[in-house]
C-alpha cells in the first residue's frame, strides 16, 4: 500500500502540472472504487480551475474555489500525468482532463482508492476530521509523543501506526524508524521515557524524509506520476530482511506478527 512518502512523491510530481490549470473534462470509466465516485463530479469540475494541492495523511487534496477533490491511492493505485488521448488500460478508472492537453489519470487495479468531493472546510470531512498531526510538521515532537504514549499498554509500533496519534507512519516506515531509534517494536508505549520519545520522533522524521528523497518504496504496484519506481527499499535496515544480518551489528534480523502485520527488528540494536 502506498504510504506517506509515496503519496508525497506523487503530490510533488503532479502539483506543477495541475496548479492553475482549468478542467476541460472529467472521465469516469468505473465509479465503483472503495466509495462510489460522485455521479455529478464531471459537471461540478468542468470549467473550474485548480487553485492548489496538498497532502493530508495519505489523502491528496485538490482545491477549487467551490470545494475540494479528495484522492486516495488505496492499496495499488497510482496517478499519472499523460497526454490527452492516451488509450486507457483496463484498470484506468478516472481522468481529470486539463485545458493544456495533459490529463491526470488514476489507475487502481484493486479499486480500494477513492475519488471524492467535499464542499466547505475539507478538514471537517469525516475521513480527515479526527486525524492526528503530520509527522513532518512541528506539532509532532518529543513532548507530544511522550504525552500521547502515557498509560498506553499497546506496543509502541501499533501506537505510531495509529492515525489518531500521528498520520502516515505505515508498516514499512514504523519498522525502520523503530530500528533507527533503537526501540523494540514490542515495548509498551507507556514505558518509553522522554529520551526514547525524542529519538523515536526524530527517527520517524528522518526515515520519512529519506524515503521521500528516494521516491518512496516500490514493493509491488507503486510508481510515481512519471511511471518511475521508488528505490528506498534498497536502503531498508530491517523491513523484509528476516534471517539476514543486521547492517549495524551483524545479528540476525527477526520477524514477528503484530496486529495482522509483519514486524522486523534487530534483537541486539533494539531494546
Amino acid at each position: 500500500m502506498p504510504e506517506l512518502p509515496e503519496v508525497e512523491t506523487t503530490l510533488r510530481g503532479i502539483a506543477p502540472h495541475l496548479r492553475n490549470q482549468r478542467i476541460a473534462d472529467v472521465v469516469v470509466r468505473n465509479p465503483r472504487l472503495r466509495w462510489p465516485i460522485p455521479e455529478k463530479l464531471p459537471e461540478l469540475l468542468r470549467g473550474h480551475t485548480v487553485h492548489g494541492l496538498q497532502r493530508r495523511a495519505k489523502y491528496l487534496l485538490v482545491a477549487f474555489d467551490h470545494g475540494t477533490l479528495i484522492l486516495h491511492l488505496g492499496m495499488s493505485g497510482s496517478l499519472r500525468i499523460l497526454p490527452v488521448g492516451t488509450a486507457p488500460q483496463p484498470h484506468d478508472h478516472f481522468d481529470l482532463v486539463l485545458d493544456d492537453g495533459q490529463m491526470l489519470r488514476l489507475r487502481d487495479p484493486r479499486r480500494f482508492g477513492a475519488v471524492l468531493w467535499h464542499e466547505g472546510d475539507v478538514a471537517q470531512h469525516p475521513l480527515l476530521a479526527d486525524l492526528g498531526p503530520e509527522p513532518l510538521q512541528a506539532g509532532f515532537d518529543a513532548e507530544y509523543l511522550y504525552a500521547a504514549t502515557r498509560k498506553r499498554k499497546a506496543a509502541i509500533k501499533q501506537v505510531i501506526m495509529d492515525n489518531h496519534v500521528v498520520v502516515g507512519v505505515g508498516n514499512i516506515y514504523a519498522n525502520e524508524a523503530l530500528f533507527r531509534a533503537g526501540i523494540r517494536p514490542q515495548r509498551a508505549a507507556g514505558r518509553l521515557g522522554r529520551e526514547d520519545c525524542a529519538r523515536l520522533g526524530n527517527s520517524v522524521k528522518e526515515v520519512l524524509r529519506a524515503a521521500i528523497r528516494k521516491g518512496g518504496s516500490s514493493l509491488r504496484d507503486y510508481v510515481d506520476s512519471d511511471g518511475k519506481q521508488g528505490y528506498f527499499q534498497q536502503h531498508y535496515f530491517v523491513y523484509g530482511r528476516t534471517g539476514e544480518s543486521c547492517r549495524r551489528c551483524g545479528s540476525i534480523i527477526r520477524q514477528l506478527r503484530q496486529g495482522q502485520r509483519s514486524t522486523f527488528y534487530c534483537p541486539k540494536c533494539q531494546q
